[in-house]
């Protein structure tokens, strides 16, 4: 697991989102999308919200108290089927269809809402919503998983080996696909002293 500066090393915003649990791979991950203030902070830090985004989030919260539990819920869920279907394909193995049917009915909200842009460039997808929405910002971390999991890289999927229960997703955008550490200073370095001191024990 990598360090407390470095939670941003999915490549895909949708990783990202599944690795705020650490620990991931152990039967008891430790959370951290503990309150819905969490979850804005997150969303701060990715470059979901901007800070008046934030700000405004944390003050309709305060006032829905009741939704933006429901809300922290949703995310918590999400963030799970998340996690699954993506180790279920980092192994090679088909993606359950309990989680892929958790993710389908949010997409269906997130493309109800969904809405075309011109930019000068061409139209692309505005996936924001209604800014007024708790929720909103999952929005982005759906739409961002639909394109993932429909583009042509999910060999790249990976995740962490450390066999200490890491459990963190990333795209692995090597030439050879041969990354195997969320974050070699981290997981990667622990490895390497593991196997240091077995040859030096053997």
């Amino acid at each position: 697991m990598p360090s407390e500066d470095s939670h941003f090393i999915g490549g895909r915003l949708c990783l990202d989102f599944a690795n705020t649990a650490d620990w991931h791979a152990r039967p008891d991950p430790e959370e951290r999308l503990k309150t819905y203030s969490d979850l804005v902070s997150w969303s701060l830090d990715a470059g979901i919200l901007s800070a008046a985004d934030a700000d405004k989030l944390a003050r309709d919260a305060k006032k829905q108290k009741t939704q933006a539990e429901k809300v922290l819920a949703r995310a918590v869920g999400l963030r799970e089927a998340l996690f699954r279907v993506f180790a279920a394909l980092a192994s090679g193995t088909q993606a359950p269809r309990k989680d892929l049917g958790v993710l389908n009915r949010q997409l269906s909200n997130t493309m109800h809402r969904a809405r075309l842009v011109q930019r000068n460039s061409g139209f692309k997808w505005d996936v924001t919503g209604n800014r007024g929405d708790l929720d909103w910002m999952l929005d982005v971390v759906v739409h961002s998983a639909a394109e993932l999991l429909t583009s042509e890289d999910l060999d790249r999927i990976k995740m962490c080996a450390d066999d200490s229960g890491c459990g963190w997703l990333f795209l692995d955008t090597s030439r050879n696909k041969s990354r195997r550490w969320c974050d070699m200073r981290e997981c990667g370095n622990r490895a390497k002293a593991k196997r240091f001191y077995q040859r030096k024990h053997t």
